[in-house]
């Protein structure tokens, strides 16, 4: 016979330490950005409560010093999630001036960076006429869709983005306000809805994810890695190539290019971490 466990809830519905998973699972269960864990003893999630509730304990390095003759900073900053995950989009918008639109022929793409024991995943394709915005969506929900594909949904993993609006809807909350709203904004419409709704459910399947702010183009050479991967596929977009598909890619599993399309598995395997 199993042993009584003690389920910590740092973020949920209602944050503590319950006594049987029936409960706890009310508490979490889709709820995006949800933080839980069970412990053997009601004093070990205490102590995990106490300590912040975090699944890994994480550093900051600050920067290193750099020659200022140096043309480029790139400074890796250390981790210890199993998994980084780096994700981007860009567009070459002509139409950016005061009035204008992302016009029909303006080249735009994602791109994710996943690293995983020391091997290197990357995948990018382009898109005529998409926004910035879209692609930074796009780029996160392909490499969440890989990892999930790989059956890697459940490890540890730190995504790292530049993109404020993706991580601000997401760690903000704002996702469950706009599908409370019927994904709405409280101002009107939101742009990229559908992208949202799939982000929304994509989230659920992960149970050990952190998402880290970076400066864009800077100090990070995962995320420098993307722009410039991404800038490699815009650069191959023509019209024999629409979506700017390369052979010099990585991917950590197919992906379709249509991250909307995706099967739902069965809520107690995903649920089950305990």
């Amino acid at each position: 016979m199993a042993g009584k466990k003690f389920y910590a809830i740092a973020r949920g519905r209602k944050t503590g330490i319950f006594t049987t998973w029936a409960e706890a699972k009310k508490q979490v269960d889709d709820m995006a950005g949800a933080r839980y864990k069970s412990f053997p003893t009601r004093e070990a999630a205490q102590q995990w409560l106490d300590a912040g509730g975090q699944y890994v304990k994480t550093g900051i390095a600050k920067p290193k010093k750099i020659n200022a003759s140096s043309q480029q900073r790139v400074v890796d900053q250390p981790v210890t999630e199993r998994i980084v995950m780096y994700s981007d989009g860009g567009s070459r918008n002509t139409g950016n001036v005061a009035g204008g639109h992302v016009r029909q022929g303006d080249k735009a793409a994602w791109a994710y960076l996943i690293k995983q024991d020391g091997q290197q995943y990357f995948d990018s394709l382009g898109e005529f006429g998409a926004t910035n915005n879209k692609m930074e969506i796009t780029g996160l929900l392909m490499a969440l869709s890989a990892l999930q594909k790989a059956g890697l949904n459940n490890e540890p993993i730190l995504a790292v983005l530049d993109s404020k609006y993706v991580l601000d809807a997401i760690t903000k909350n704002w996702l469950a306000g706009w599908q409370r709203r019927g994904w709405k904004r409280s101002a009107g419409e939101l742009a990229n809805k559908e992208l949202w709704q799939a982000m929304s459910l994509q989230l659920k399947f992960f149970t050990h994810l952190r998402f880290e702010w970076t400066k864009g183009h800077a100090d990070n050479s995962g995320n420098v890695f993307v722009d410039e991967l991404l800038n490699k596929t815009m650069d191959a977009m023509n019209d024999d190539n629409p979506s700017g598909k390369r052979t010099e890619v990585n991917p950590l599993v197919p992906v379709d290019n249509e991250p909307l399309k995706r099967d739902r598995t069965d809520d107690s395997k995903q649920m089950d971490l305990f």
